[in-house]
């Protein structure tokens, strides 16, 4: 059975960081891509970054490029999300998910089948 657990997320001032993991058991990760998604209350899951089970690309929204990156760690089956210059409108339940693809990856929830759940990112003063 996949099972993914997240971990790292906390209360954390505007522009400090923190940095979420992704950990596998059940199953290796080497061709699974992996997503981050969060979701604030109110608001629909939105996919934050992806990347593909080869490492090789990788995805992010918008309103988190060049503060995010992501990256993967196959032999410790964890995927990792640097979360740098956080603002309060990061502040949501962060997710991961996986799907087997090998090349690409996607930032769309409906392609992921297997997910964690859940840690909680505050960013506040």
């Amino acid at each position: 059975q996949l099972q993914l657990v997240e971990s790292g997320g906390g209360l954390v001032q505007p522009g400090g960081s923190l940095r979420l993991s992704c950990a596998a058991s059940g199953f290796t990760l080497d061709y699974y891509a992996i997503g981050w998604f969060r979701q604030a209350p109110g608001k629909e899951r939105e996919g934050v970054s992806c990347i593909s089970g080869s490492g090789g690309s990788t995805d992010y929204a918008d309103s988190v490029k060049g503060r995010f990156t992501i990256s993967r760690d196959n032999a410790k089956n964890t995927v990792y999300l640097q979360m740098n210059s956080l603002k309060p409108e990061d502040t949501a339940v962060y997710y991961c998910a996986a799907e087997r693809r090998w090349g690409t990856c996607s930032r769309a929830p409906r392609r992921y089948d297997s997910w964690g759940q859940g840690t909680q990112v505050t960013v506040s003063s």
